[in-house]
């Protein structure tokens, strides 16, 4: 059991001055400075001035195995981007084995990412994600709309989805991927949406990140057409965007992006109390515009955030993708907007894909960051997290100390 004394505690949107923690794995007690001190006396240590405790964060969307990308993918729109992609994916697949799917899991803990979100296309990340020592969510990615394929490319999902359910360590949790309502046939939705449903198993899926997605399911038309016609000799979309919600009517899943959804599918989206993951610096390098936060707020919908990959963004860095947040929103309260990024990548990402972290309290896991900042703390210290310098000092997943 151990005993922290900070100068202020922050967690699910609460400021607490002179406050400190009692924790093993879990968290025991939350109190004030003074009642520690009167109960524990040397056992407590004091972290002093300028001392912050915040929950671990939480990346719930992010590809590592395209780590690799520099400078090598296109940015400004999505098709340009996604042609990249295809050209270069053996290349920058091969170039990222597990040493550097690794450093982009360090990346993250250095930025104080505790717990994350990885969507899995091919398996490669499977030993690093084990290995680390965060806890993963582990979405084994299914894929592919040609009706003749469907039983070779469920089999190959299959193969990658026992392989992650063969591994066991606390903190680790295979699950499911469904990439998008424009890459996969229906056939093969039902069926992994059904063993997820039947093993309980999360879901995440991208849904309505680009204008071409939505030309392309609302008509066969648009920049998506050439696309299918010459890499799949298709025509017609694979789904439309209401029957790929119909499928996950029942399935509480994480829907990545939405940034051209419209009224009637975030209305679809709330009643299945469904959640949405806002990624800003993906949607902006790929030219797919801005998430309108409102129309969630009006159908209570939950919305967290995640990085992407590096095969879209320039960093695995919550703060740096809260900050941009922060910035792209400019008609949202500003402080109520950082209150909600926060719990974005705390409390409400760990409901999202029920984890017992992301908050400081009673028989919450002990995941937490000790920070240290060198400003007045206030009542806007939210924004002040996000904005200005800090340092993360200890970073704790399940009460010890992984740096």
């Amino acid at each position: 059991m151990k005993i922290l004394l900070a100068d202020t505690l922050f967690s699910d949107g609460v400021i607490l001055r002179d406050h400190g923690i009692v924790f093993d794995k879990t968290i025991i007690d939350v109190s004030s400075n003074d009642n520690l001190r009167s109960r524990y006396g040397e056992q407590c240590i004091e972290l002093g001035e300028g001392s912050v405790l915040v929950p671990g964060l939480i990346n719930s969307h992010v590809h590592l195995e395209f780590s690799a990308n520099r400078s090598t993918l296109t940015y400004g729109e999505f098709m340009p981007w996604l042609s990249s992609v295809i050209a270069a994916r053996d290349e920058l697949v091969n170039d990222c084995d597990d040493g550097c799917t690794t450093r982009a899991i360090e990346m993250m803990l250095s930025n104080g990412i505790t717990a994350f979100g990885a969507v899995s296309s091919y398996g490669f990340d499977l030993e690093p994600c084990f290995k680390a020592p965060q806890k993963v969510v582990f979405f084994n990615e299914l894929i592919g709309s040609d009706p003749m394929m469907a039983d070779a490319l469920y089999g190959n999902f299959q193969e990658r989805l026992f392989a992650s359910q063969e591994l066991t360590r606390d903190g680790f949790y295979p699950s499911v991927a469904i990439h998008s309502p424009y890459s996969v046939h229906r056939v093969l939705i039902q069926k992994g949406l059904k063993y997820a449903q039947d093993k309980e198993l999360r879901v995440t899926t991208h849904f309505m990140e680009s204008p071409a997605e939505r030309e392309w399911l609302d008509s066969n038309s648009g920049a998506f057409a050439p696309f299918f016609q010459n890499f799949l000799k298709q025509t017609q979309a694979a789904n439309t965007a209401e029957e790929f919600l119909s499928y996950f009517r029942d399935v509480p899943t994480l829907f990545t992006h939405a940034v051209h959804a419209s009224d009637e599918e975030l209305a679809a989206i709330s009643e299945g109390n469904h959640t949405i993951i806002h990624c800003p610096i993906s949607n902006r390098l790929l030219g797919n515009g801005v998430l309108d936060l409102q129309p969630l707020e009006e159908k209570h919908i939950r919305f967290v955030c995640g990085t992407d990959g590096l095969s879209s963004n320039y960093t695995l860095d919550l703060f740096e993708e809260m900050k941009i947040a922060l910035f792209i929103h400019p008609n949202d309260d500003l402080l109520s907007l950082a209150q909600k990024l926060w719990k974005g990548v705390t409390s409400e990402a760990a409901e999202a894909l029920r984890l017992n972290c992301g908050k400081i309290m009673p028989d919450y896991d002990a995941d937490f960051l000790v920070m240290r900042v060198n400003y007045p703390i206030n009542e806007q210290l939210p924004i002040h997290l996000i904005n200005q310098p800090r340092v993360i000092e200890s970073i704790y997943i399940q009460g010890e100390k992984v740096q």
